[in-house]
């Protein structure tokens, strides 16, 4: 069903990358979420009142909430397809991840409105009523929201969106939670056992693990996460097909949203290459990098002697100290820099994120064994964190 209204609806539905087809695919989504979610709610509501279960009525605003939080999930991809302007040369592509966070908070405050009114009911339970009409919109909506945690998991995967992930986990825990509703109602029916306030407390708690994963799913990118490991595996391998290119180092992937992504990265080139022909190389590398992964790329070339003796030798013996001190420890940007008295030892070190020694231990053993070595050194080391 979701699939023909995309094929109605959404035109070249299959170029994602195009920010008019992501604002479609969100502007659909959320239009489709706000009618069911409305339905739902309606029907619920009814039948809470019918048979006096706070859990079912809790449930049905639950849905009340879903539609408004849809409704931010459609003006969230409107404003995120606006074109940048002066004042957001980089486009508004975060303000996706910023309806994202609305319906996480959305979903947590549900759950703490859930649980409060479940306690409650544990306090002073409430007789259930059964009724086969109850029943049936039960089993209506858990179908219903099975659909929509499907068709949001499609669309957020199709277009890596956290906004409609958010959403589909929030269907999901709809489901579980009007499952629960409906079982405790067919226990307290049969059984003659009071767990509706239990059940909600139950739900509640499982809502409030959802909404604390879908936050946590929208907040990342907009705090700075390490970029998709895919990714930069395909940058490198773009960038290390040109033959001029034996090496990268440095890069840095800014995310300003869907579709809207720079990268910045340090290319190693010949030293003794035509600077000319290596400046074309680069100039071909960041147009590949835009048309075939649909990313703005800055190249910085870092010249590498690659037919000096002296210094690949000295490479090889200084890339043996850092590995003899952790084999999670790396260099680049090796130099050497000749003077009458010493040669300066030039290198960056990457040391990995919560590497168990300091920063400035780690460069004084490097340094005093590099110094150690027969000849007159001195090392020269900067300290450098991969950002991917």
């Amino acid at each position: 069903m979701f699939r023909f209204l995309i094929k109605v609806f959404i035109k070249n539905a299959d170029e994602i990358h195009s920010t008019e087809v992501r604002k479609a695919y969100g502007i659909l989504s959320g239009s489709v979420g706000i009618a069911l979610n409305l339905f739902l709610f309606l029907f619920k509501f009814m039948a809470g009142s019918i048979s006096h279960s706070i859990a079912i009525t809790a449930d049905a605003f639950n849905n009340l909430s879903d539609a408004g939080s849809s409704l931010v999930t459609l003006f969230g991809f409107k404003m995120a397809g606006q074109k940048a302007d002066p004042d957001h040369p980089f486009g508004h592509g975060r303000i996706e991840y910023l309806s994202g966070l609305f319906v996480s908070m959305a979903i947590l405050f549900m759950a703490y409105e859930l649980i409060k009114s479940s306690v409650i009911k544990i306090i002073t339970p409430v007789e259930i009523n059964f009724n086969l009409t109850v029943a049936i919109i039960l089993v209506v909506s858990v179908l219903v929201k099975f659909y929509m945690y499907f068709y949001n998991r499609y669309v957020g995967q199709k277009i890596g969106s956290a906004a409609i992930i958010a959403t589909a986990k929030d269907s999901l825990s709809d489901t579980l939670s009007t499952t629960v509703v409906l079982l405790s109602m067919l226990i307290s029916h049969f059984f003659d056992w009071q767990i509706d306030g239990i059940c909600g407390v139950l739900i509640g708690f499982f809502i409030l693990y959802t909404g604390y994963q879908a936050a946590k799913d929208t907040i990342n990118p907009l705090l700075g996460q390490a970029p998709d490991p895919d990714f930069v595996k395909e940058i490198e391998t773009l960038v290390l097909s040109y033959p001029e290119i034996i090496g990268v180092h440095d890069l840095i992937v800014h995310n300003y949203g869907p579709g809207r992504i720079m990268i910045s990265v340090h290319a190693e080139v010949p030293a003794d290459g035509d600077i000319l022909v290596l400046h074309d190389t680069i100039d071909n590398v960041e147009h590949a990098l835009k048309r075939q992964l649909q990313c703005d790329a800055v190249i910085h070339m870092d010249p590498v002697c690659i037919h000096d003796e002296e210094t690949i030798r000295l490479k090889e013996l200084v890339t043996g100290i850092v590995k003899g001190v952790n084999e999670n420890l790396s260099l680049h940007d090796f130099r050497l820099v000749k003077g009458p008295t010493h040669t300066n030892v030039i290198f960056d070190l990457l040391i990995p994120y919560n590497f168990p020694i300091p920063d400035g231990e780690v460069v004084g053993l490097i340094t005093t064994r590099i110094e150690k070595m027969e000849g007159s050194y001195y090392a020269v080391i900067d300290v450098d964190k991969n950002y991917a």
